[in-house]
């Protein structure tokens, strides 16, 4: 058993006939017949019936053909990978990144990447840190932008740009004369925050302690819960409360309708976001054109 059997099978399977097979396949029909006739001898079944010109898959020739598939795209993709070796940036890039930062950070890169690398599309993909940090591991994603800190066995990181935190609250609001808030102003305001397993959650309560003190002097909670970031903006819109968002989400003046935004008083929070790929990963050069091509975007 070849895989060139394999392939005038599933050929055969595809024209249902043989001669428009043969062509396909660039032999003769006379070739592709005899090779076809000897793979049935050798698995003792027949995988066709020929009735006046007409090809039909035998029940028992179904999952044959099947697998004849997928053991040629497997095949196929031994050939990418040598590709790839070869050019690391001959093939697609598999990019994961955060919530907070995928939906206003990959409508820039992508068109970056392109100009830099025109034969590494990339296949994208937004999930939590954990889960993310999972697939990388795993081999399912080959590299990952997140927020530091962030590390482990096996992995390894580089910084590519610091982002400033912003506060935003309503149009009305009475903070909407002024430019700035300092971070102990949070405490007893009804603020908006993502839910738990978002890393920006997390690190917008360790930069802004007075954010969260649990009850407003009326008794209500003090923070409400968004299911993301996009979500978050538009509660704070309809006068919902406030919240602390991210730099690079403010930035397409038409999302923030409705909206003021303040910067930090003095050193304000932020966070650094990094690019992750497993140690031993070869195609490093793809890495620092993705680093070169975010950087580019931030300046």
């Amino acid at each position: 058993m070849t895989l060139t059997e394999l392939r005038y099978i599933s050929a055969v399977a595809k024209e249902r006939h043989f001669g428009r097979a043969a062509n396909a396949c660039f032999v003769s029909q006379p070739t592709l017949s005899v090779a076809v006739r000897k793979l049935e001898d050798e698995l003792g079944l027949k995988l066709f019936e020929r009735r006046s010109g007409k090809i039909m898959i035998t029940p028992e020739g179904e999952p044959i053909i099947d697998q004849a598939r997928r053991v040629l795209d497997e095949a196929e993709k031994i050939k990418r990978l040598a590709k790839q070796n070869l050019d690391p940036l001959d093939g697609p890039l598999r990019l994961g990144a955060i919530y907070t930062i995928g939906p206003y950070l990959f409508p820039r890169i992508v068109p970056a990447v392109k100009k830099l690398a025109p034969n590494m599309p990339l296949m994208l993909e937004e999930n939590f840190t954990a889960r993310l940090k999972e697939r990388l591991k795993d081999g399912h994603l080959d590299a990952i932008i997140i927020a530091l800190p962030f590390g482990g066995p096996g992995v390894e990181t580089r910084a590519l740009y610091d982002e400033q935190f912003k506060v935003i609250v309503p149009e009305e609001h009475a903070w909407h004369a002024r430019d700035s808030v300092r971070s102990r102003e949070l405490d007893g305001q009804p603020l908006l925050l993502l839910g738990d397993g978002h890393c920006f959650r997390d690190q917008v309560v360790e930069a802004c302690p007075e954010c969260i003190r649990g009850e407003n002097e009326d008794g209500s909670a003090s923070t409400v819960e968004g299911s993301s970031l996009e979500t978050i903006r538009q509660m704070v819109a309809s006068g919902l409360g406030i919240s602390v968002l991210p730099d690079s989400s403010l930035m397409d003046e038409r999302m923030n309708g409705g909206l003021k935004t303040l910067a930090f008083d003095g050193k304000g929070p932020s966070r650094t976001v990094a690019v992750a790929w497993r140690k031993g990963f070869p195609r490093t050069a793809a890495i620092d054109v993705l680093a070169e091509a975010i950087r580019s975007c931030k300046h």
